[in-house]
């Protein structure tokens, strides 16, 4: 479908500004990749952040963010984010809670969490496209992207 590439097009200039660190980015996105057990977007973002230089600490230690001292309290916020946007909520609990809102946006400006709020929904998109299509998993497109 060439409706796609203009999709992912305009997905990748919306998160492109740079309000939020390509590394970030590429963070959130591997985790989602964990969260829906898909080996198409977590070969592809370890891919993105071992071309970004990151240590294979930092990008093992995605899975258990929540106790490895690897992060910095901004991308800690930006993977409870991401987790609470695609994990079910506790029974009559919000997905994204006040107080996450508020940790996320200390941490980010209005901008740099707008463009967080669109990477999630960007991920979000390409993990129907991932767990319906099942592509091969590739590290080549890291080489094509985020340069």
């Amino acid at each position: 479908m060439p409706e796609l590439s203009d999709i992912s097009a305009a997905l990748f200039r919306a998160t492109g500004n740079r309000s939020v660190p390509r590394t970030t980015m590429s963070l959130v996105h591997l985790r989602a990749g964990q969260i829906v057990r898909n080996t198409y977007l977590t070969i592809l973002n370890t891919a993105f952040l071992r071309k970004a230089g990151e240590s294979q600490e930092r990008i093992t230690a995605v899975s258990s963010w929540q106790d490895a001292p690897y992060f910095t309290d901004a991308e800690r916020a930006a993977l409870a984010l991401v987790e609470a946007t695609l994990q079910p909520a506790p029974h009559g609990e919000e997905r994204v809670s006040d107080e996450l809102y508020a940790e996320v946006a200390k941490h980010y400006d209005e901008k740099a969490l707008a463009t967080l709020t669109i990477a999630i929904g960007q991920i979000n998109f390409f993990i129907a496209l991932a767990v319906i299509g099942k592509p091969q998993p590739v590290t080549s497109l890291a080489d094509q992207q985020w340069d």
